[in-house]
């Protein structure tokens, strides 16, 4: 028969060691900015709209002010990028008033066309309307 003798000290649960306790905090910062989270999917759905042509779920997304700064031409535009298109996201950045810009890259493609566009590299702005409710503040 074997026996195997375990120390005391191996029982115990063992200290946070210095690597740890910068994770921890770093994941309870992350934790506790729900709106950066909510302002990165609300772009993300925006954009989803225009990779999908949705005008009607990109334009309600849209706040007034957002609107009134595009003719209804350049969001006809906007909405029509054409097939097998594509857009990035990149780490955003708070800004006052409860905003957030993400710096975004476009990538449209017509068919029919031998290239596609360039990539567009603009930002996109997205407010916070209400509790849970987010809207595009400036299009791309």
């Amino acid at each position: 028969m074997v026996l195997f003798c375990v120390p005391a000290w191996a029982k115990t649960k063992p200290s946070l060691s210095f690597a740890s306790r910068n994770s921890a905090v770093r994941y309870d910062r992350v934790r506790s900015d729900r709106t950066y989270v909510a302002a990165l999917a609300a772009a993300n759905r925006f954009l989803q709209a225009w990779q999908n042509q949705d005008h009607e779920t990109g334009l309600l997304m849209l706040t007034d002010q957002a609107k009134e700064h595009s003719s209804e031409d350049r969001l006809e535009a906007f909405f029509s990028p054409g097939t097998e298109t594509a857009y990035e996201i990149a780490r955003g950045k708070r800004m006052k008033g409860g905003r957030y810009a993400f710096p975004v890259t476009l990538f449209p493609f017509h068919s029919g066309m031998a290239k596609s566009g360039r990539p567009q590299k603009s930002q996109i702005v997205v407010v916070q309307t209400g509790k849970d409710e987010w809207a595009v503040d400036r299009l791309p």
